[in-house]
């Protein structure tokens, strides 16, 4: 008795249903398991894990933050860059910002505490946190000398190209009042601070460049987050920055901190993909191990 068509094409997916089952579910992972066991390859295939002392402190491939319980930067340890994943370098919660150039103008309401900052102010108060600990100049372009963006709204009729060349009121838009605007006056007229919960975006928003150099010590990734938020590397230019620092929390010499950093530092990806980088969680620990802090 022949099967009916149907029948036929059951038992032909029944037969390719499990066929693929074995192959996807059962043999490619044993093969991928067997792989991963490989000299070279087991370490990679945990995690790349580091262990001190019989203890995991963390992952070479993940970065960490080396700040104590209310956030504040442990002076002792080199510091990794910023990081937008939950609270800071939380592994099930990776993910970047979201904010893009144009993000410039905060977000005041009455309760200070719920102010939300741009991108621009984000960047401008990292900046100035970093100048202040590590005492160099983090003045940047756009930015006031309080660590805000340097934005205001320029009010007035619009000329043809939408510009206001007469205003009639200028507001520094992300400095709440009663604090000083960075500008006195902005083409003759006088400059005033933002009342929180007001919107000035009737006028034209203005970022205004400032005096700062744009070649300045404090280096992009110190002030800005990366993609995943759990990136383990910082630029050489950002290490040097905290040598000095490093040095003399740990009353040693600046030439045996930068030793380390030179040991710890990874070359471009076959010499010529990415940038050179550091690795803040291995330096840090071989700083704890041959240098320990005596606080």
């Amino acid at each position: 008795m022949r099967m009916s068509t149907w029948i036929r094409q059951h038992v032909a997916a029944l037969r390719a249903l499990l066929v693929l089952t074995a192959i996807t579910g059962i043999v490619y992972p044993l093969v991928v398991f067997a792989v991963a066991q490989l000299p070279g390859l087991h370490d990679k295939a945990e995690g790349s894990l580091i262990t001190v002392d019989g203890k995991t402190v963390g992952s070479s491939i993940i970065g960490q933050s080396f700040t104590d319980k209310d956030g504040n930067a442990l002076v002792q340890y080199f510091q990794s860059r910023p990081s937008a994943a939950g609270d800071g370098y939380d592994p099930l919660s990776t993910a970047a910002s979201n904010l893009g150039p144009e993000s410039i103008v905060d977000t005041l309401d009455g309760d200070p505490a719920n102010v939300k900052p741009s991108l621009l102010s984000t960047v401008c108060s990292r900046s100035k946190a970093v100048a202040d600990r590590e005492g160099v100049d983090g003045s940047r372009p756009f930015c006031t000398k309080d660590g805000v963006g340097a934005v205001l709204s320029v009010i007035g009729p619009r000329d043809a190209d939408g510009e206001v060349s007469q205003p009639v009121q200028v507001v520094s838009v992300n400095e709440a009042c009663p604090t000083t605007p960075f500008l006195d006056t902005y083409k003759g007229v006088r400059v005033e601070c933002a009342e929180p919960g007001e919107d000035y975006s009737i006028g034209r928003i203005v970022p205004i460049f400032g005096d700062a150099s744009t070649d300045t010590p404090v280096p992009t990734d110190a002030i800005t987050a990366s993609g995943s938020g759990l990136d383990p590397h910082i630029s050489p230019e950002y290490a040097a920055i905290q040598v000095a620092r490093i040095a003399g929390t740990r009353n040693i010499p600046a030439d045996q901190v930068r030793a380390l950093v030179e040991a710890n530092t990874d070359g471009r990806t076959l010499g010529f993909l990415g940038e050179p980088r550091v690795n803040v969680v291995e330096l840090n620990i071989e700083l704890d191990s041959k240098y320990p802090f005596r606080g």
